[in-house]
């Protein structure tokens, strides 16, 4: 499913209009977004939580011509699911 069947799937089961659910989900992408950039975790009971974790700064190598080379520290988004979410998958 991509962002546009998301979309159509929340218009149809919440009788919003199309241009409505366009509004809703890029509201609780942006609210997650948000509090992840702030360094908040979103969780979502029955469905899972969002968290940022944080890698320290490495020293990797270049494939093509194995020279060392720095890595700087970054942030990434992570995702675990929740019981709700695992149990209606299985």
């Amino acid at each position: 499913m991509n962002k546009q069947e998301l979309i159509a799937a929340v218009a149809d089961t919440s009788g919003l209009t199309k241009g409505d659910a366009v509004k809703a989900v890029e509201s609780v992408f942006d609210a997650i977004s948000g509090a992840l950039k702030k360094g908040d975790e979103v969780r979502l009971v029955g469905f899972g939580t969002f968290t940022v974790s944080k890698r320290k700064a490495s020293t990797g190598r270049n494939p093509r011509t194995g020279e060392p080379m720095s890595i700087k520290a970054s942030n990434s988004p992570k995702f675990k699911a929740g019981k709700g979410l695992k149990d209606s998958v299985n």
